[in-house]
């Protein structure tokens, strides 16, 4: 870092790769718990979502960065009898360390502010919301679909047509008094927080909200490096205001330090542990899913990669595919490929391949891909990859898988 506090794109670029864990050479022996927290400790949450066309969202990041593991260890991580991970809202549905509990409960005192619709409603009618937490309290972890006899199923809208079984138990989820005990098939089992969240954490002392929302500041720009405002505030979906007020007091306390990035047109602020590695030499298929392009407007600025998600364009307007995952290699996005596994026949899809325009002068693209593409295979126990016939990488690509 200079002087005078003035940044390159690529120091940036750096930056930000390190501090998500890029710039640290994958395991070569197999990977364990302390590799999983190493990951953890950069990330501080893993997105979930429901979508599996490849494999689901929580899983990825781990291995874009550690190389093929073993899913369990994040599944025991995240739901055993010492759970070292909870689920809550972070970033969206996310799986958070379980320190970082106290610093969350603020959010769930506001629970009316995050909320939605059947949530707000079915919150109106506390009888019965007391019912289903008693039934919870009384039945131990028990999925909404167990309780749904009990209850009508509005089925008059299409998509969110919860039963009411379910919004008592996503109200009760997003207040705290109710916690994800268990996923089996990836649906969520709740019981009370007490008999999940482990007491050790329970007894430590709950912030004010000002002071729970600078811990997530810090802790934001410490896996962001370098950050503006808006992504400082986009990593734990934080106010803007709130956001402001806490990045004050931690340049204040010398934790961000000010700085201008080349190219940027808004302030940014420097964690003061962030390193500026010497290279990275990350290669990686990344989750659309992933910290590091969460913010798309960011990966603009960072990696010069305009990327976002199709899954919810019509076919016809797609540009790249359905499920698309930016490669990284070296400190560079060079191509993107949308991917399947399809499971029933034991074979990775990929649909289509494109390499970018400006790849930094890299004739390996296709090499490099393969590879990945085999590991990524053996890591989700597929035994064959497929390349169609789209996308300008894919002749290339296929060749090489061969």
């Amino acid at each position: 870092m200079t002087d005078d506090s003035k940044l390159s794109v690529g120091q940036a670029r750096g930056i930000a790769l390190a501090a998500q864990g890029f710039s640290v050479p994958r395991p070569t022996a197999p990977v364990d718990r302390n590799d999983l927290h190493s990951v953890l400790s950069r990330t501080q949450l893993l997105q979930i979502d429901s979508v599996y066309v490849l494999e689901r969202a929580h899983y990825v990041p781990i291995y874009s960065r550690l190389g093929p593991y073993a899913h369990e260890l994040l599944d025991a991580a995240a739901y055993n009898g010492s759970r070292k991970l909870f689920e809550y809202w972070g970033h969206a549905a996310s799986l958070l360390p379980v320190e970082l509990h106290p610093f969350m409960r603020w959010r769930m005192r506001a629970a009316q502010e995050h909320a939605w619709g059947g949530m707000r409603q079915i919150a109106r009618h506390s009888g019965f919301v007391e019912e289903i937490y008693d039934e919870v309290a009384a039945r131990g972890p028990v999925s909404a679909r167990e309780l749904e006899d009990q209850t009508p199923r509005d089925r008059s809208d299409w998509g969110w047509n919860w039963s009411d079984a379910k919004n008592a138990l996503e109200w009760l989820f997003r207040c705290g008094r109710l916690s994800v005990a268990a996923r089996p098939g990836f649906e969520r089992h709740y019981d009370l927080t007490e008999r999940v969240i482990p007491g050790r954490v329970l007894a430590l002392p709950t912030p004010t909200r000002p002071e729970a929302i600078r811990e997530l500041v810090a802790r934001s720009a410490r896996s962001l490096g370098v950050a503006t405002v808006a992504a400082l505030s986009d990593y734990f979906r934080l106010t803007m205001k709130e956001t402001h007020a806490a990045v004050g007091e931690l340049v204040e306390s010398e934790e961000l330090i000010p700085v201008t990035v080349e190219g940027w047109d808004k302030p940014a602020f420097l964690h003061k542990d962030a390193q500026i590695p010497a290279r990275v030499e990350a290669r990686a298929l990344v989750s659309p899913f992933d910290p590091i392009v969460w913010n798309r407007d960011r990966t603009q600025r960072l990696f010069d990669f305009h990327y976002r998600i199709e899954i919810y364009v019509p076919r016809a307007k797609r540009t790249y595919g359905y499920y698309v995952l930016p490669f990284l290699l070296g400190d560079a996005f060079v191509a993107r490929v949308d991917l399947k596994a399809d499971r029933k026949s034991g074979c990775l899809v990929v649909a289509a391949a494109w390499r970018e325009p400006d790849a930094r002068g890299r004739d390996d693209v296709d090499v490099e891909l393969a590879e990945e593409l085999r590991e990524m295979a053996l890591w989700l126990g597929l035994s064959d990859i497929r390349v169609e016939p789209r996308g300008d990488l894919a002749d290339s690509l296929a060749a090489r898988l061969m």
